[in-house]
């Protein structure tokens, strides 16, 4: 427990980083009070993985920042003072033990997200968890002197941990760009990312419920350049496209490519097109007499047999042995080459994670200290840094939350308690 005379720390924001950095803080002899406005710590973590919590990556820091999209660089620091194999260990010396799933996706075994909050919890037990929502920081001189609730409350160093403006029912309300702002720190345009995306194309409400697996998308300008593309999952909404592939994919482009953007989805990606077109030609001889809606049952889910046919202008009701050379051409081209317009991304209150945030020119990346503030920290997505899914959003949140309360608690013991 920490004396009276320790260094007193405020963390707003009781998430994953803020929870984290609250309880390094504790084991440093810090008294430690976490504001969270929201009625319970933690909410957004519960629904992460939907529901299971992927809470890493279990890769090397090479490979984790090559899936950081934004100021990989930045988190070179961070990630060397606490890896993923260092969360891994620290969740299982809480008590959850934890597997490792395809992409190195780390979940507790319980497939369970609470048990990761709840290890959180117990992990920041000393520190006092209050309900009261910070409306501005105190900072005067280049120094941090507190926070304002209701009251003018006062401490030795601040932790904004507010979480993005992704999910705001959450309570990751972007309040914390406010607060940076306030003191003079600059945030970075905010956007979505991890996010479906939006189409207007008739295609997608009616496969709306569809969900594609082992297919290739490939998220590029019409006729020009490849943002992304990679093998996996992906879904049909009612407003788009949704699903893995998806939300990875959307991390890799921005507003400014809507002009021109479509998603590519190879519906037969381990077959090439010589393949493909042999036994296309096989299913036309061998079912000659079908008509194409039920010949294309052996090529496609049900629910996109009618949408397919109308891509390629072909009648549901036409025999196979009436279908041509040039409309078989036309089928293998649509199988390995389906296309939906892309008009934008969804709202960013459905996205999982929030692009852009507090500047990491003006952040320490050693210490998360700002270089404006002394005494004012950052962790977290509140930070202008992104990654793709897989558990490195997480990941970040927890090794940049470690820098914060490590530095925040030691680094103002060694410079002096700034009591008020």
């Amino acid at each position: 427990m920490p004396n009276a005379e320790a260094v007193r720390i405020a963390v707003v924001g009781g998430g994953a980083a803020g929870l984290f950095a609250a309880g390094v803080a504790c084991a440093q002899g810090a008294s430690v009070t976490v504001y969270e406005h929201m009625p319970k710590p933690g909410a957004k973590l519960l629904i992460t993985g939907k529901g299971r919590c992927n809470v890493t990556n279990n890769c090397d820091r090479d490979t984790f920042l090559s899936s950081v999209n934004t100021n990989p660089r930045f988190l070179y620091s961070a990630l060397a003072a606490l890896t993923p194999q260092d969360t891994m260990r620290f969740f299982e010396e809480l008590g959850v033990p934890l597997k490792t799933e395809r992409g190195r996706r780390v979940f507790p075994v319980s497939d369970k997200a609470g048990d990761i909050l709840s290890a959180l919890r117990r992990h920041a037990k000393d520190a006092k968890i209050v309900h009261r929502h910070v409306e501005r920081l105190l900072a005067e001189n280049g120094e941090i002197r507190g926070v304002v609730t209701d009251r003018e409350e006062y401490y030795d160093a601040v932790i904004v941990a507010t979480g993005g403006a992704s999910f705001p029912l959450t309570g990751s309300d972007g309040s914390g760009y406010k607060l940076a702002r306030e003191v003079g720190h600059t945030v970075t345009p905010i956007m979505p990312s991890l996010v479906p995306l939006e189409s207007e194309d008739p295609v997608c409400p009616a496969m709306q419920g569809l969900s594609l697996k082992n297919v290739r998308l490939t998220l590029r300008e019409e006729g020009g350049r490849i943002f992304y593309s990679d093998f996996g999952e992906m879904l049909f909404t009612h407003f788009g496209i949704s699903g893995p592939l998806v939300l990875t994919g959307s991390a890799r482009v921005r507003e400014a490519d809507f002009d021109r953007l479509v998603a590519e989805i190879d519906l037969k990606p381990t077959l090439d097109e010589k393949t493909l077109d042999a036994r296309l030609l096989s299913e036309l001889t061998a079912h000659a007499k079908k008509d194409a809606v039920n010949l294309m049952a052996a090529l496609l889910p049900q629910m996109m047999i009618l949408p397919f046919l109308s891509r390629v202008g072909i009648d549901p009701r036409k025999k196979a042995y009436e279908i041509g050379r040039q409309e078989r051409l036309a089928i293998l081209h649509t199988l390995k080459h389906f296309t939906v317009k892309i008009n934008a991304f969804r709202p960013l209150k459905d996205a999982i994670v929030t692009a852009g945030g507090v500047s990491v020119q003006e952040i320490h990346p050693k210490t998360m200290e700002s270089k404006l503030i002394r005494g004012l920290y950052f962790a977290g997505e509140v930070i202008d840094v992104d990654a793709y899914t897989g558990g490195y959003s997480l990941q970040i949140a927890f090794s940049t939350g470690y820098l914060a309360g490590l530095h925040s608690a030691t680094d103002n013991e060694k410079r002096g308690i700034l009591h008020v």
